[in-house]
C-alpha cells in the first residue's frame, strides 16, 4: 500500500487507515486478529483507535494483538484522549486528565508510546492553550511521537501556544459530509495538517447497502449504531448513492470503491479511516489501492454532492 507524509512531519502513514470503534464491542478478538493481520499483509500501517472505544477494550484488544501478531515497529498506532462518560460534560481537555488519560491508554496498549496522540474533541471548559500544552508534555516526554487533534475547527488549528507541529486532524468527511470543505480543510491545507477522514463510506450509506432495505446484519439494524446511520437516510444521500453506483457500474467496480477512491485522493487528506465489521469487509475497502477515479468522474461526483457554501466562501461581492 503507498504510503504518505502525516502533513508536514516526517511520519509516513498507508493512505488508507484502519479503525477500531468497534473493537472490544461488536467486533471480539478473533475478527480483530483476522482484520488486523489482514491490513498489515496488504501494507496498511495506521491503526486508529480511543481511550473511549468499548470502554478501553479496542486498546487492550490492539495491545494484546501487537507483537504476538504483529511487530509493533511495523504499526503506527494512533489513539485519542478526551471523551468522557460524564452526560454534563461530554469532554475534558484539561491537562491533568489528558495526561492522565494517555498513561492509561499506554498501558492498555502495553506500549511506551504511541506514533500519533489526538485530543479526540475541543473542550469549551478548559483554555485551548492549556489543552494544546498537554500535547507537547506528551511528545516532549517521550509517550507520544507526534500530536494531532480531532472535531477541532479551522481557527482552533490555527491557535497559538504549542510548540509541538499539530500532524494530523481528524474529522467526518465523505461525499455525504463535506462540511470539512468549509474551513478546517483549508485551515488544515494552509497549516501543514493532514486530514485523516472519519466515517468516509458515509457510515456504511455508500456502499449502497442501504439503498433497498436496511440489511440485518448491518449496522443500521442494531439498536445502538441505527441512529448513526440514520441521518444519511434521506432523499439527499440517496441521490448521491445513486450517482455513486451508477459510477461504479460504468467502471465494473463497486461504490464502496468509488467513495472510498474520491475520499482517498481529496486534496489534504492523508488517509481515511475504515471500521470493516470483518475482514471480508476490509478486503473489499483494500482492493480500492490499484483504483484511480478518472477526472470526469470526480468532477460528476462533486458535483452531485457540492454542500451550498455562499457567504463568506464565496466572491461575496456577486451575491
Amino acid at each position: 500500500m503507498e504510503q504518505r507524509h502525516l502533513g508536514r512531519t516526517g511520519l509516513r502513514v498507508s493512505r488508507i487507515g484502519l479503525g477500531t470503534l468497534t473493537w472490544g464491542r461488536d467486533t471480539d478478538e478473533h475478527d480483530a486478529a483476522d482484520l488486523l493481520k489482514t491490513f498489515w499483509e496488504a501494507g496498511g500501517t495506521l491503526v486508529d483507535t480511543a481511550d473511549v472505544y468499548g470502554g478501553g477494550e479496542a486498546e487492550y484488544l490492539l495491545g494484546q494483538l501487537v507483537e504476538g501478531l504483529v511487530p509493533r515497529r511495523d504499526l503506527v498506532i494512533a489513539t485519542k484522549a478526551g471523551s468522557v462518560p460524564d452526560p454534563d460534560r461530554r469532554f475534558d481537555g484539561s491537562r491533568a486528565h489528558l495526561l492522565s488519560a494517555l498513561d492509561a491508554s499506554l498501558a492498555r496498549l502495553g506500549t511506551d508510546y504511541v506514533d500519533l496522540w489526538q485530543v479526540h474533541a475541543f473542550d469549551p471548559a478548559t483554555p485551548l492553550d492549556e489543552t494544546l500544552q498537554a500535547l507537547d508534555i506528551a511528545v516532549s516526554s517521550g509517550r507520544a511521537r507526534y500530536a494531532g487533534v480531532s472535531n477541532f475547527c479551522g481557527w482552533q488549528l490555527a491557535a497559538p501556544g504549542i510548540r509541538t507541529r499539530l500532524a494530523s486532524t481528524q474529522m467526518e468527511y465523505s461525499l455525504l459530509q463535506r462540511g470539512v470543505e468549509r474551513e478546517v480543510l483549508p485551515a488544515a491545507l494552509d497549516l501543514g495538517i493532514g486530514l485523516l477522514p472519519s466515517s468516509p463510506l458515509g457510515r456504511g450509506v455508500l456502499t449502497g447497502k442501504y439503498r433497498n432495505a436496511t440489511p440485518a446484519d448491518s449496522r443500521g439494524a442494531s439498536d445502538h449504531m441505527a441512529p448513526f446511520v440514520a441521518p444519511y437516510l434521506d432523499d439527499a444521500a440517496t441521490r448521491i448513492v445513486d450517482a455513486v453506483t451508477t459510477a461504479a457500474d460504468g467502471l465494473a467496480v463497486t461504490p464502496l470503491q468509488v467513495a472510498l477512491a474520491w475520499i482517498r485522493d481529496r486534496p489534504g487528506v492523508a488517509a481515511p479511516i475504515i471500521g470493516a465489521r470483518n475482514a471480508q469487509q476490509l478486503t473489499a475497502a483494500l482492493s480500492v489501492e490499484a483504483l484511480s477515479l478518472p477526472d470526469e468522474i470526480c468532477q460528476a461526483l462533486d458535483d452531485v454532492s457540492a454542500p451550498v457554501h455562499r457567504y463568506p466562501d464565496q466572491d461575496w461581492s456577486t451575491l
